[in-house]
């Protein structure tokens, strides 16, 4: 379901799929060659989401932020089943893993690998290639090259 909001209509580059079941609302772009899954809920109601060529959301992720905030996710990024993104912006080739939660003005830098069912709180600042896990999220290593590769396979 593709809905405007206030005058706000998604932008969906044709190369993209988006699943009937996923709900896209208001102030939406979504560039090429992007996947979105059933259930997923990109709601840009009271800011903005741009979702950046190549980025994966899958089934059951919310992508939502406070008024005046936006949710970016940039190049080759990838949101885990069931995440929620709450005015986070995901640098480039990052990989957020399942039922994990980023709160607004989180910052991940390119090659971030978030760990399953992590909580990363409001305003916190990730370098590239961290490795996050845990409820509070703490950084554990660096992100193997191995690792990272293993990412973009999957993205």
């Amino acid at each position: 379901m593709i809905q405007s909001f206030k005058g706000m209509i998604p932008v969906i580059h044709e190369s993209s799929y988006i699943h009937p079941k996923a709900v896209i609302i208001g102030h939406v772009t979504i560039g090429r060659d992007c996947y979105v899954g059933p259930g997923a809920v990109l709601r840009g109601d009271w800011g903005r989401v741009e979702i950046a060529d190549g980025c994966n959301v899958q089934e059951n992720c919310v992508l939502h932020m406070f008024p005046g905030k936006s949710v970016v996710l940039q190049k080759g990024a990838h949101v885990g089943h069931g995440a929620s993104i709450h005015g986070a912006n995901l640098g480039v080739d990052t990989l957020i893993g399942m039922n994990s939660v980023l709160m607004d003005d989180v910052i991940l830098g390119d090659g971030c690998i978030v760990g399953a069912l992590s909580f990363l709180k409001a305003g916190s600042v990730w370098e590239s290639r961290s490795l996050i896990v845990g409820n509070p999220a703490k950084r554990i290593k660096e992100v193997s090259d191995a690792m990272f590769k293993h990412k973009i396979e999957g993205t």
